[in-house]
C-alpha cells in the first residue's frame, strides 16, 4: 500500500529530475549544479541532498531515466508489432519515440537528458548508467533481428561479419534516434508526426533512386581539402591538442576531457595548453571549427564535381559523406561528436549549432539538385540533411560498437544502409 509521505516523495523526486533534466541540458552536465537544480524546483540545496546526496548521483538518475524512456518504446514496439515485418517496427519506433519528444516538448511529459556527458561520469556510477545503456543497444539490435529474420533466429556469432553488420545497422538508428532531440525543435510539435512519417520513410527506403549503385570501392578522404583546418603545418603541438581533445570529448564528453587529460595523453605541461588556449571552452570551440571545416571541405570538393559528364546528384551526395568517414582515422581527422554542442555555454552553443544547420543547408541543396535529376527519391530534403548530419554524428562512437572495423569497412557497414536504407538488399546480392 502506498502510503501519502511515500507518494509525495515519489512526486518530488520526479519534480527534481525534471528540474535536473532541464537544467543539465541548457547548462551541461559539468557546469550545472545541485543548488541550481534546487532553485530551479523551490527548494533549498541540503533538502535536495536528502533525495540525491552528490551531482552524480542526480545524474545518475537522470540518465537512467532517459534510457528507460527509450526502451519503454523499444519494448512496446517489440510486443506489439509481429516479427518479420521490419517496416512496421522501424515506423512504429520512429513515431513512438517522436511522440515522446513531442509530449516532453508540450511539457505533458517530464524532460529527458541528453545522452552528451555519459561518459564524463566517474565511477561507481558510471557502471550502472552504461550497464542500462549496453541492455537497451540489444534490445533494439533484438527488435531489428527479429524484423529482419523473423522469430527465433539466433543473434549472429560474435566477430562475423552477420554480427558486425546488425551492429551497424542498429548504431546508426540509434544515432538518428539520440539525434532528432538536436533538430526536431526547428518544427512545431503539431508536424512532428508529419516529421516522424519522413524520417521513418528515409531509414528505411534510402536516398537513392531506382537503379542508382553504390560505389564499387570505398571513398578515400582527400590528402588536401579545400579550407581544411591544419592543412599546414599539421605536426604543431596546436594542432595535437585539437586532434587529442575531439579524441577525448567523443570518448568522455566536454566534461571528461579536462586540461590535465589533454595535455598527460600528449606528454605535455598544462602551461603548454595555456600557451595555445585561454580556456578549455576555446579549446572545444576550435575543435569545432576544425571539424566543420573537414566538413566544408569535403563538401566543396564534391561541389567542384557536380555536373561532370557522368557525375549525377546522388553520386555528388556520396562524394560528400564517404570521405567523412575516411577521414576518421586519416591524419586530419578525426571529426568531433555533433552531439558536443550540448555540452557548451550558452553563446558558444547556439553558435555551433548555427553553423551546423548551415552545413546541413547545404546537404539539403544536393538532395534537391539529385532530385532534379532522378537519381535521388522525391523526399524531405530538410529531413535528409538531417538524417545525414546524423550519420556523420555516428561516426563518433562508432569505435565502441564496430571495433576493429577501419574506413573501408564502415562505408558498407554504417553508411550504406542509413543512405540506401535499411531495407536495401545485402551488398553482395546486387
Amino acid at each position: 500500500m502506498t502510503t501519502g509521505s511515500t507518494l509525495r516523495f515519489a512526486e518530488k523526486r520526479e519534480l527534481i529530475l525534471d528540474g535536473a533534466a532541464r537544467l543539465f541540458n541548457r547548462r551541461g552536465i559539468k557546469a550545472g549544479t545541485l543548488s541550481e537544480v534546487a532553485a530551479s524546483v523551490g527548494l533549498a540545496t541540503n533538502s535536495l541532498t536528502y533525495y540525491y546526496r552528490k551531482k552524480e548521483d542526480l545524474v545518475v538518475a537522470c540518465l537512467m531515466r532517459s534510457i528507460g524512456a527509450l526502451d519503454g518504446v523499444i519494448a512496446d514496439v517489440d510486443a506489439r508489432l509481429a516479427p518479420g515485418d521490419l517496416a512496421g517496427r522501424v515506423r512504429a519506433l520512429v513515431q513512438g519515440y517522436v511522440a515522446l519528444l513531442a509530449a516532453i516538448e508540450d511539457r505533458l511529459r517530464p524532460a529527458l537528458i541528453f545522452f552528451g556527458d555519459m561518459r564524463a561520469l566517474p565511477q561507481p556510477q558510471a557502471e550502472p548508467a552504461f550497464a542500462a545503456y549496453v541492455a537497451m543497444f540489444r534490445r533494439l539490435r533484438g527488435l531489428l533481428m527479429a524484423g529482419e529474420a523473423g522469430a527465433g533466429v539466433a543473434l549472429p556469432a560474435a566477430g562475423s561479419t552477420a554480427r558486425r553488420a546488425l551492429n551497424a545497422r542498429c548504431h546508426g538508428l540509434l544515432s538518428q534516434l539520440l539525434w532528432a532531440r538536436a533538430w526536431l525543435g526547428r518544427y512545431e510539435t503539431s508536424d512532428y508526426p508529419r516529421v516522424a512519417s519522413a524520417m521513418a520513410d528515409l531509414l528505411l527506403h534510402g536516398l537513392a533512386a531506382p537503379g542508382q549503385a553504390w560505389p564499387r570501392e570505398p571513398m578515400p578522404a582527400p590528402e588536401v581539402l579545400p579550407g581544411e583546418a591544419g592543412a599546414e603545418g599539421d605536426t604543431t603541438t596546436r594542432e595535437a591538442y585539437l586532434r587529442t581533445a575531439t579524441r577525448l570529448v567523443n570518448d568522455h564528453g566536454v566534461g571528461g576531457a579536462s586540461v590535465e587529460r589533454i595535455a598527460a595523453t600528449l606528454e605535455l605541461t598544462k602551461g603548454s595548453f595555456y600557451h595555445h588556449h585561454d580556456t578549455k571552452h576555446d579549446l572545444i570551440d576550435d575543435c569545432f571549427e576544425r571539424s566543420f571545416a573537414l566538413i566544408r571541405g569535403v563538401q566543396w570538393a564534391a561541389l567542384a564535381q557536380a555536373g561532370a559528364p557522368g557525375r549525377n546528384g546522388w553520386q555528388t551526395l556520396l562524394a560528400a559523406t564517404l570521405p567523412l568517414m575516411a577521414l576518421q582515422t586519416a591524419p586530419q581527422g578525426p571529426l568531433l561528436r555533433l552531439t558536443a554542442w550540448t555540452e557548451l555555454p550558452g553563446a558558444l552553443r547556439w553558435q555551433k549549432y548555427g553553423t551546423m544547420n548551415r552545413l546541413g543547408e547545404r546537404y539539403a541543396a544536393m538532395v534537391v539538385a539529385g532530385q532534379a535529376d532522378g537519381s535521388i527519391r522525391l523526399v524531405d530534403p530538410a529531413v535528409a540533411a538531417q538524417l545525414i548530419a546524423g550519420l556523420i554524428n555516428a561516426l563518433s562512437e562508432v569505435e565502441h560498437w564496430l571495433p576493429g572495423d577501419g574506413p573501408p569497412a564502415l562505408q558498407p557497414l554504417l553508411a550504406r544502409p542509413l543512405l540506401m536504407g535499411l531495407l536495401a538488399p545485402p551488398l553482395e546480392t546486387r
